[in-house]
């Protein structure tokens, strides 16, 4: 019987996307960078190999934060820099939020529930203050966040420590839920998790990380994890 649930925040809950648009637009803007539609899309696109990167173990986080602004200053033929304008977007990312659609529905549907925890990669400041002003905190009965654990998702040291917080808790109890695969659903995975991969977007399936479960829609997990 399913009693634990670690939800993923950025791109399941919260709108990562959207709010690293927002504060991203007016960091490099402050700082005289272009910030049109392409330079975002770029950024994005680096951001997201850099975490991966971090996920397999190749950088640590400091390199991730500093080295994202640096590939794009350079690309973009700038000199500018990196520890301030990520000091800086990184404040702008914490002072507001977006809702994944279904988020607020999803959460009050599965708190009475199952027991719910948050497993986060993100900065822990940024996230405690996003976690804040969403007033989601209420929901989880722990919030884990990478930062603050010493040890990154996919990693099973992420997990274990997880675990370790939990007590009684039972892997056969639990599920991963996530947009992530490389994420949320390989962590999950080989801690011993069953599986539920968010795809809204209909991204492409990889043979080399199967998700036990997929949904496109928050409405759906309910009646999902009724069935686990």
């Amino acid at each position: 019987m399913l009693k634990t649930v670690f939800l993923d925040l950025d791109d399941t809950i919260l709108d990562f996307t959207q709010a690293e648009a927002a504060a991203l637009r007016r960091a490099l803007t402050e700082a005289e960078v272009p910030a049109d539609n392409g330079v975002l899309a770029r950024y994005h696109a680096i951001n997201a190999a850099q975490w991966e990167l971090l996920e397999e173990g190749v950088l640590t986080r400091e390199q991730v934060l500093l080295g994202r602004f640096d590939i794009l200053f350079g690309e973009l033929g700038l000199v500018r820099s990196a520890g301030e304008i990520c000091e800086r977007y990184e404040e702008y990312l914490g002072e507001g939020h977006w809702f994944i659609s279904g988020a607020e529905a999803l959460l009050e549907a599965l708190g009475p529930r199952y027991d719910l925890y948050l497993a986060s990669n993100g900065t822990a400041g940024v996230q405690h203050r996003r976690l804040e002003s969403a007033g989601i905190g209420r929901y989880f009965r722990g919030i884990f966040i990478s930062q603050e654990l010493g040890a990154d998702k996919p990693s099973p040291v992420f997990f274990e420590r997880c675990f370790a917080a939990i007590p009684g808790f039972s892997r056969e109890c639990a599920v991963m839920v996530g947009d992530s695969l490389t994420s949320d659903i390989r962590g999950g995975r080989d801690a011993g998790l069953r599986t539920c991969w968010f795809n809204p977007r209909g991204k492409p399936a990889r043979t080399d990380i199967v998700p036990d479960y997929e949904f496109s829609a928050l409405d759906r997990l309910p009646a999902l994890l009724e069935t686990l």
